[in-house]
């Protein structure tokens, strides 16, 4: 399964991370390595609570807007997060 992640550097150097696709889906991490490990971590944990609520994955976004006022760095990736199974993405 596969979503794009936003990674936004902070004043104090860490990563602000989002996914556009999953509305609260957010997380952070210190370095780029490490942001992008959490984001998929997060990406499994919000799986896990859509299966418990008997919900389908949402489709990754194929284009979202971002607010870059205040940001300095951002970068926007695409990350694969393995499962076991199959989930069902609407």
């Amino acid at each position: 399964m596969t979503y794009t992640v936003v990674l936004e550097k902070e004043e104090d150097g860490r990563y602000s991370v989002y996914v556009p696709a999953l509305e609260g889906c957010n997380t952070e991490g210190d370095t780029v390595a490490e942001a992008v490990e959490m984001a998929k971590e997060a990406i499994l944990a919000y799986m896990d609570g859509e299966t418990a609520l008997g919900r389908t994955m949402p489709p990754d976004v194929d284009e979202f807007t971002m607010e870059t006022a205040d940001v300095a760095e951002a970068l926007v990736l695409k990350v694969t997060v393995p499962i076991e199974q199959e989930a069902q993405v609407a």
